[in-house]
């Protein structure tokens, strides 16, 4: 059924992006269609087009929910006068970002693939979410740790590209684990909430 209203095209749009969530679960990126999407949802290709054009614009509108997840969670975690010290803000960012890996995941294919294949709307939309979430939580950290805000969005950035780096470990394809087989490599195991941890407590003794 054709949705009519804004809210009922929210929902269906809502359905869509759950639809590419699970399917982006099961299945590396690059076998993810309009297809694909359109078969999970039951629905025809030509009824998923009247609410995206894209692949790439599903992901983008995943990716802004989990951005945004991942920060408020932050933003909740470390409240404003908490008087965290260094090593438990470390601790608790990484338990956030153990719990938002999606958005980690996404990011191995934010800026070559999703962003170069959207709208200039849609992304001018995205960078403004984006950067009000991470002036909110550079304000936080700067509050609770007294740092230098001047140095905040390379924290937040340098934090934030390190968990893509890690989190593909974690994930990574049956492609992958073929071809280290047939080499005799063991898969390297990884404790993605340590990892962060550890590297998130250096960025800041090192502040």
């Amino acid at each position: 059924m054709r949705a009519r209203s804004d809210e009922q095209k929210a929902l269906r749009f809502a359905e869509v992006k759950a639809a590419a969530k699970k399917q982006f679960a099961e299945r590396p990126y690059h076998e993810i269609t309009l297809t694909t999407i359109a078969e999970e949802l039951d629905w025809s290709r030509a009824n998923l087009y009247k609410y995206v054009s894209t692949k790439e614009e599903i992901f983008l509108a995943l990716d802004a929910d989990e951005c945004h997840a991942y920060f408020e969670a932050l933003l909740t975690a470390l409240p404003e006068g908490c008087g965290f010290s260094a090593d438990i803000v470390a601790e608790v960012w990484a338990g956030i970002a153990n719990a938002h890996q999606d958005y980690f995941r996404l990011g191995e294919i934010l800026s070559g693939i999703i962003e170069a294949n959207v709208g200039i709307d849609r992304l001018v939309a995205f960078k403004r979410a984006y950067y009000e979430d991470m002036r909110a939580l550079s304000d936080r950290l700067v509050s609770i740790l007294g740092l230098d805000p001047g140095r905040m969005e390379d924290l937040i950035t340098t934090v934030y590209f390190h968990g893509v780096g890690y989190v593909s470990v974690c994930f990574r394809s049956p492609l992958i684990a073929s071809a280290l087989a047939e080499l005799g490599i063991k898969n390297h195991q990884v404790d993605f909430r340590q990892t962060m941890r550890d590297f998130i407590a250096m960025c800041l003794t090192s502040m």
